[in-house]
């Protein structure tokens, strides 16, 4: 039976930051990020008020799918730097209060890794998903071994064999998942495991986290097995974290997993909880995606409640066990600014994500705004669909003005993705140097979370008005609006749904003149927002947070 226990005190009210590495920093003029980049840029993640970095995978790779086909699990690819480097990272991001966690591969390898090559090459191998016979999906062997391999992605990337849940001697391929293959990788998953957390890493963010038990009904068997992970960590690595990419927290979290993402795919209703927040239809699209206008619209068509159900739903499943995280966007999601989303809509996306009951995750770059870039080349595996190209999410972070936004000091033509060519792009040296920045508005938000801990993920959460503005009280004391739309929007206090809070004016400052002025409701952070004669008034683009008396 797994623990119910949430996980490691640290990861609670964790503020996370995903680092694509090769797109971060630069530090030795390839055009491609690498460990000594990250550690010279760790001050800017302490300063923002991060304490907890998720690395894309960096582990030997032939890179046709940017890193998630991995050739040598216990080796770092050369152009991030050695293992010395990497250490050297977790060691100068601990000193600043910052734990680092790897992206682990677990359902898949490259087809150049050595266990793959030499099973393409021994018919008795059971290491990976073997058929004697074509079947729909397989790969031909590229050995000499006759048969065909099942992959779990791209053909490059061969499931490894942890077993099937339902079985046919018909099908041999089909082996039970205490079989000897898939006991040997479940055996060698924690062996990787406990190598890098031997090394100082904090945990693991595992891709693909739901794939790896085929025909699985229910992920039953596939949750077993982490079920067991989850177990052995308990015993022995009781400080490690474990999160999974599965786009479905209340099955992650009953699976043994510490924490999971609303995603832009995963559970029944396939990611529309993220998307109908943030998907503005301007970055990476899905062409079976049909969903309405999302909440974060400038026209205010959206509506917050397939994201409001969604999360209700699986923080009762969760409640005790795991936590759920909201990222701005990620390696294979539009960033927040996409399509025709401008940066004035940014803060009040941040406002959300910052004072919302579960754990934010900020994907590089969205701090200052950074803004998917349409048209770019396949690079890496990128692109998945005629609208679908995840290059767009992963160009080089801006530090600067300049050529190359201070990324590296390759010229332009080598880098890794261009630099988004907008001359009035943003970067964080501009605006570090503005206190109205967005950079400046997250590192407050995220000041303030940790300053009022019913803000946090473990705070309550009551939503008092769902539509324009959306507002709700935490633990009972704290007032958030939030009004992402173009449009100000106002809520009457006397109505039904706020009636039980004891809602107040902010101060007299910026108050029509004659305006009622009741005691009761101190402002923390507020961009646009006021209460007055009985009414909460937002303007557009506007967030507000309040402590009540």
């Amino acid at each position: 039976m797994t623990s119910t226990r949430p996980g490691p005190d640290w990861l609670a009210d964790a503020v996370l930051y995903q680092i694509y590495p090769q797109s971060f920093a630069d530090s030795n003029g390839d055009g491609i990020g690498d460990f000594a980049g990250i550690t010279e840029h760790l001050d800017h993640l302490a300063w923002l008020g991060i304490d907890t970095v998720w690395l894309n995978p960096c582990f030997a790779s032939p890179f046709r799918d940017a890193g998630y086909d991995v050739s040598d699990y216990l080796t770092p690819a050369p152009r991030y730097g050695s293992t010395e480097d990497l250490v050297a990272l977790v060691e100068a991001a601990r000193r600043r209060g910052v734990r680092v966690l790897l992206d682990l591969v677990a359902g898949h390898t490259s087809d150049r890794h050595p266990w793959f090559l030499a099973s393409a090459e021994d018919p008795s191998d059971h290491r990976y998903i073997w058929a004697d016979r074509p079947v729909d999906g397989f790969v031909a062997s590229p050995g000499s071994r006759p048969g065909w391999y099942r992959p779990n992605f791209f053909d490059c990337q061969p499931a490894l064999n942890f077993g099937y849940a339902r079985t046919s001697s018909e099908e041999p391929w089909r082996q039970a998942v205490d079989a000897d293959g898939p006991r040997a990788n479940r055996a060698e998953l924690r062996a990787i495991m406990a190598h890098w957390l031997g090394l100082g890493v904090s945990g693991f963010r595992v891709d693909m986290a739901y794939s790896l038990v085929k025909d699985d009904p229910g992920k039953v068997e596939t949750a077993k097995l982490w079920t067991e992970v989850r177990d052995w960590l308990d015993r022995d690595h009781p400080d490690a974290a474990l999160l999974a990419e599965w786009g479905d927290p209340a099955a992650a979290v009953a699976a043994g997993f510490h924490a999971d993402f609303f995603l832009h795919f995963g559970g029944e209703d396939h990611g529309l909880p993220l998307r109908s927040l943030w998907n503005n239809n301007g970055g990476t699209v899905e062409e079976f995606w049909c969903q309405d206008s999302c909440y974060f619209d400038a026209g205010g068509r959206g509506t917050a409640q397939p994201f409001l159900d969604a999360w209700r739903s699986a923080a009762e499943l969760a409640e005790g066990s795991g936590h759920i995280v909201l990222p701005t966007s990620n390696h294979d999601f539009s960033r927040l600014a996409a399509g025709p989303r401008t940066a004035e809509q940014l803060a009040p996306a941040f406002a959300l994500l910052l004072t919302w009951p579960t754990l934010p995750a900020v994907y590089y770059g969205d701090e200052i705004g950074m803004r998917y870039l349409p048209g770019l080349p396949d690079t890496e595996g990128s692109v998945l669909g005629p609208r679908f190209n995840r290059a767009g999410s992963r160009t080089p972070m801006q530090w600067t003005p300049g050529p190359t936004a201070g990324f590296s000091s390759a010229p332009p033509e080598r880098l890794y993705l261009p630099v988004d060519p907008d001359p009035h792009r943003p970067d964080v040296l501009s605006q570090r140097a503005d206190p109205t920045s967005l950079l400046h508005t997250v590192r407050r938000l995220i000041a303030l979370r940790r300053a009022h801990p019913g803000l946090g993920a473990g705070g309550g959460v009551e939503v008092r008005h769902a539509g324009y503005p959306l507002v709700y009280t935490r633990a009972g004391r704290y007032l958030v609006a939030v009004n992402p739309r173009r449009e100000p929007a106002s809520v009457p206090l006397a109505s039904e749904s706020l009636a039980s809070v004891p809602l107040a004016s902010v101060p007299s400052a910026g108050l029509p003149e004659g305006a009622r002025r009741v005691p009761g409701v101190r402002p923390l952070e507020v961009q646009g927002v006021r209460v007055v004669d009985g009414e909460l008034r937002a303007d557009g683009f506007s967030y507000g947070v309040f402590e009540l008396d």
